[in-house]
């Protein structure tokens, strides 16, 4: 079959829904998760919408079954790991070699931003365990405990591709025969750092999000984790008839045109050379994909870069595609592993996303999004992309089996 690894099941929790089935269904019924904010406190709450999971800490903190004063990060991360392992009927996760692969770009920062507002207020205030687990890896490892998880534990930070560059490498780690079994994805909780952060570089949208949108003019904030579980082939065989695997993870590449700390370059270049490279690992032409999950933030330089990449690769005919952020919004390290879970899921049962709030082609580009959801679609291979700050371009294809 190749290289690559088997997608054994997988979890999310996002601005539309506390698992798959929520998600899958806020989709057919076209229902986004753009709201204003209610459990980050910031100055902007009446000026950017964003697409906060519903629940506070004390209710996701139930979920997890992890302490309330866990960052929030971590909290997310451990319900959509933990549906991911639920999914797959492997049953005890001590009966393997497992790994865990979690990206994202803000660690505990909710935690620290919400003990320095207290501390400088009085330094009696505060507690220090609000603070330990500030680092991007302390969140992994927290989850990793709570899992039972101990043969490898790897954090990737590589801004809004970190997920899928997770899956990348746990494939690599099951082709390598270091584990049997990873858990890959990543997670993101809102935080003042980031919201203000996008303010700064004056992308941010202040009403709903429209990516591929002619009319666009930024992104929307959004939190959540998702996570795939990937097993080698060999396991694949042995999964139980209930619970058969639910495709491939087949190709997979990622590049870097080095453009900008934050900008894409024009010509999509990083874009274009992750799909092509994708496509060559997994042997298929551009013909070959039934759909895109398109990174499509709604900010004017990436969906120009992102759609000028895809007309260079597969011009003339253009398969369907679309942005689901908008609806979770973009969660950041989170993004690609929630999109592999909606990719990996558009395989298994035939779906078309549709993209919300579409009402104008970009003059610029010689197709549009779908604006459907649909399901019962033959779907072979699908391609999911992931392009993030400092030109991390990453692309993944998964395919039917």
């Amino acid at each position: 079959m190749g290289s690559g690894a088997w997608i054994a099941g997988g979890g999310v929790i996002c601005g539309i829904g506390n698992n798959v089935a929520e998600c899958l269904e806020a989709f057919r019924r076209m229902e986004s998760g753009m709201a204003q904010m209610q459990h980050l406190r910031s100055v902007h709450r009446s000026t950017f919408p964003v697409a906060e999971v519903k629940a506070d800490n004390k209710t996701l903190a139930a979920m997890a079954g992890m302490p309330e004063y866990i960052s929030r990060t971590a909290l997310l991360s451990r319900i959509a790991a933990q549906e991911a392992w639920n999914s797959t009927g492997l049953g005890d996760i001590s009966q393997y070699r497992v790994g865990f692969v979690s990206a994202n770009t803000v660690g505990g920062m909710d935690k620290t931003e919400d003990f320095f507002a207290d501390y400088l207020e009085n330094e009696s205030n505060g507690h220090l365990r609000q603070v330990v687990h500030h680092e991007c890896g302390a969140v992994t490892e927290l989850v990793a405990d709570a899992m039972g998880i101990r043969h490898h534990i790897s954090t990737i930070s590589t801004a809004c591709s970190s997920a899928a560059n997770a899956l990348m490498y746990g494939s690599r780690l099951i082709n390598n025969n270091m584990v049997d079994v990873v858990i890959a994805g990543g997670t993101d909780a809102l935080t003042r750092f980031t919201l203000n952060g996008f303010n700064t570089l004056m992308i941010l949208d202040q009403a709903a999000c429209r990516p591929f949108d002619d009319t666009r003019t930024g992104l929307n904030l959004g939190e959540g984790a998702g996570y795939v579980v990937l097993i080698s082939e060999a396991l694949a065989a042995e999964l139980p008839a209930t619970h058969p695997a639910w495709c491939r993870l087949s190709g997979y590449a990622n590049a870097n045109d080095a453009y900008h700390q934050t900008a894409s370059s024009p010509d999509g270049i990083g874009n274009f050379l992750a799909m092509q490279g994708a496509l060559e690992m997994s042997g298929l032409t551009p013909a070959d994909i039934d759909y895109i999950n398109l990174h499509g933030t709604g900010t004017q330089n990436n969906d120009i870069a992102e759609g000028t990449a895809i007309a260079r690769l597969f011009a003339p005919a253009f398969p369907p595609l679309s942005s689901t952020k908008s609806f979770t919004g973009h969660t950041l390290g989170a993004s690609g592993g929630i999109e592999a879970v909606f990719s990996a899921m558009a395989v298994k049962e035939g779906i078309i996303y549709p993209n919300a709030n579409f009402s104008k082609q970009i003059k610029e580009l010689p197709f549009s999004p779908v604006v459907k959801f649909s399901t019962g679609n033959q779907l072979q291979h699908v391609m999911s992309n992931s392009f993030g700050f400092g030109g991390n371009c990453s692309s993944l294809v998964f395919s039917k089996i």
